[in-house]
C-alpha cells in the first residue's frame, strides 16, 4: 500500500499541475489572440489561482480517473496477462490508462454537468493537452511503481 502511495501521489500531483498550467496556457492564448493583452506576471499570478482554483474540483476529478485506471492496469497485469509484464510494457500500459482516463472524465463532465469544467480542453488541442498530462502522470506513476516496488510485476 505505501509503495503505491509513494506512486500515486506524485503521479497525481504531475498530472494536475501540468493539467492546469496548460489548461491557463490555452484561456490566456486565446485573450491573447483577441488582442488583450497579459504581461508575464499575469500569466504567472493567473497560473497559480487556476492551480489553486481548480484543486477542490478537477483535482480531485483527475485523482479518481487515475485512481480507476491504474486499477484497471492492475487488474489486467494479474489476471490477463499470460506472459510476463515487462517493466517497460507496465509503464507503458500506465501511461496509457493515464492519457485515457483524463479523455474519459473530460468527455464524461459534459453530459453529467451540461458543461465543460475545463476551458482550457474545450479544443482538440487543448483535449489533446490535457490527456497528455495524464499520459505524463501515468508515465510517472509506471516508472516510480516498478521502481519501488520490490516484487516482481509477472505473475510466473
Amino acid at each position: 500500500m505505501w509503495s503505491f502511495i509513494k506512486s500515486f501521489v506524485p503521479a497525481w500531483l504531475a498530472t494536475f499541475l501540468v493539467a492546469s498550467s496548460l489548461h491557463t496556457f490555452q484561456v490566456l492564448k486565446a485573450l491573447s489572440s483577441l488582442g488583450v493583452e497579459i504581461s508575464f506576471p499575469e500569466w504567472l499570478s493567473t497560473a497559480w489561482k487556476d492551480i489553486v482554483g481548480l484543486l477542490p474540483t478537477y483535482g480531485i476529478i483527475i485523482a479518481i480517473a487515475l485512481l480507476l485506471a491504474f486499477s484497471v492496469v492492475t487488474i489486467i497485469r494479474k489476471y490477463a496477462m499470460k506472459h510476463k509484464v515487462t517493466k517497460p510494457r507496465f509503464i507503458t500500459l500506465t501511461s496509457v490508462a493515464g492519457a485515457t482516463s483524463i479523455a474519459v472524465a473530460l468527455l464524461a463532465m459534459q453530459p453529467i454537468l451540461n458543461v465543460t469544467l475545463i476551458a482550457g480542453a474545450r479544443g482538440y488541442d487543448g483535449f489533446l493537452f490535457q490527456c497528455f498530462a495524464g499520459l505524463l502522470g501515468g508515465f510517472i506513476y509506471g516508472l516510480l511503481r516498478v521502481t519501488i516496488t520490490s516484487r516482481p510485476l509477472s505473475n510466473s
